[in-house]
């Protein structure tokens, strides 16, 4: 059995960094000792998702593929995905770049690893805490290298026409670049989010001003996993070297440089210290739920005759959300259920990933072209689909569930929505490609039968037109509502926890 010396000579390779196998590491020291009550994951996989690796099988990869991540270099929210229970993103500016440096200092064993999220459950802290800082932010602590992204340097409010926004309907403090960084917080219940949040207050004190917090939680009971709107989410994520140790079936597999910097596919030029960084752009998304669920109820649309399936006035307005986002609520993809829901396909990672468009290349009957998981992950739709293209999302959805008075009144009076974020090593060909090029762009997918028209979900831009969403009628353009409004938004570029150490807390 060859893997038997494959495996010692890794654990002997790793000795100098026990800490992938949850041992003692500079960063546990201070969050084992508060979660010596926790016995349940901090994380949570939902219906339909690709559950996490755990140590001893990213050991095993490592051993018999020699593609070794140093996961306890990487801040934890970049690969884990959409596995949150309750986050808070806590915004901040710098007010002292020497008082900020000295207090991170004495704040780094609080940011979290990968390695210590997929540790045993009694080795994880009550809340994982990473930190990511815009381009201004590195300019308030003096740090000059170009770390070679157009984007960030510019930073999301500079970008804000170009992704389609209406800059007026951003919200304080995201107009402008007073944000110079972001804590992000994530945990299984709020309480220890608060806890947290005040320690960061009192370790930083007047070293840094807090300008804003967004927190967000799975929804309750069976809708957890589900934004507003409700669909299953966070289903297709990229298979990544190193990380990933159980492709699924249907998933893209990229090199891990295209999610983290100075790794394997990515060819930007970087400073050292960048090494295992990442970009992550954040959005904030209202969403308009109740007048959504009228919307689809007024415009509701049936299977075609051949289906043999007539639906009621409900069920045809869900059959209408479903073409709009391309999956059903329950995850289940048209491409594989067109005409009629699959709850245990869509809760089935094994199967729910597992198409291609490849039987509907010309035609929509199926699946249309605007829809949204078919305009943001074209499939064969484009052979020659870069795998730059890809991004890891770690979104949560935040705001209430929708009130009797919202349901009947077809309005929206609480805010609710999705905090979108998203990891890649270059901005414009993960998160900016996908919204600008593809979502954003009504001929996208080319060189089908009538111009599809734009993301019938997040697509921005005038006219909001999407075809394809009338399997009767499938030239007909609908005129759809804009139901996702950004709010706000920033790049942001997270760390490796060394380079926090040499560049930012000296």
């Amino acid at each position: 059995m060859r893997l038997v010396p494959l495996l010692t000579a890794a654990l002997s390779f790793l000795q100098p960094h026990r800490d992938v196998l949850g041992a003692a590491a500079p960063e546990n020291h201070l969050t084992e000792r508060q979660s010596s009550g926790r016995s349940t994951p901090l994380l949570a996989t939902f219906p339909g998702q690709a559950v996490l690796p755990t140590l001893q099988e990213i050991l095993t990869l490592n051993a018999t593929n020699g593609t070794f991540l140093p996961l306890q270099n990487i801040q934890g929210d970049i690969l884990v995905g959409m596995k949150k229970q309750t986050e808070r993103l806590v915004f901040f500016q710098i007010n002292s770049a020497s008082g900020f440096r000295s207090a991170l200092k004495t704040y780094l064993p609080q940011i979290t690893s990968t390695a210590t999220l997929i540790s045993p459950a009694a080795n994880q802290p009550l809340a994982f805490v990473n930190i990511g800082f815009s381009q201004t932010g590195l300019t308030a602590l003096g740090i000059t290298d170009d770390l070679n992204d157009a984007e960030f340097a510019s930073g999301m409010w500079a970008d804000a026409a170009n992704l389609g926004d209406d800059p007026s309907k951003w919200v304080s403090p995201f107009k402008g670049t007073a944000i110079h960084g972001v804590f992000v917080l994530g945990s299984d219940q709020a309480s220890y989010l608060d806890q947290y949040q005040s320690a960061i207050s009192s370790t930083f004190g007047s070293s840094i001003s807090v300008l804003t917090t967004i927190s967000g939680a799975a929804r309750p009971g069976d809708q957890a996993g589900h934004e507003h709107f409700g669909f299953l989410d966070g289903i297709s994520q990229p298979a990544i070297g190193g990380w990933t140790t159980n492709t699924l079936p249907g998933q893209a597999i990229v090199p891990n440089g295209v999610i983290l910097a100075r790794r394997l596919g990515d060819t930007a030029t970087r400073p050292s210290w960048a090494l295992d960084g990442t970009f992550m752009a954040f959005r904030w998304f209202q969403q308009l739920v109740p007048e959504f669920n009228k919307w689809t109820l007024d415009n509701a649309v049936q299977p075609p005759p051949l289906a043999g399936v007539t639906l009621n006035a409900q069920d045809a307005a869900d059959f209408l959300g479903a073409r709009m986002f391309g999956r059903w609520k329950s995850g289940a993809p048209l491409d594989l259920a067109p005409t009629v829901d699959d709850p245990a396909l869509g809760a089935d990672p094994q199967r729910n990933n597992l198409f291609d468009y490849g039987d509907a290349l010309l035609d929509e009957t199926k699946c249309p072209f605007s829809a949204h998981i078919r305009k943001t992950n074209p499939r064969l739709d484009l052979p020659l689909l870069s795998i730059n293209n890809h991004a890891i999302r770690s979104s949560i959805a935040y705001g209430p569930e929708v009130s009797a008075s919202e349901s009947a009144s077809n309005t929206t009076s609480q805010d609710r929505g999705l905090i979108f974020v998203e990891y890649q090593s270059v901005i414009a060909n993960g998160f900016r490609f996908q919204q600008i090029a593809w979502a954003n762009t009504a001929n996208f997918p080319p060189a089908k039968l009538e111009t599809p028209g734009l993301d019938a979900v997040i697509g921005q831009g005038t006219p909001r037109t999407s075809g394809g969403l009338d399997p009767n009628n499938q030239t007909k353009m609908f005129t759809v509502p804009q139901f996702v409004v950004p709010k706000g938004g920033e790049y942001f570029f997270v760390p490796s926890i060394p380079a926090l150490t040499s560049e930012f807390a000296t």
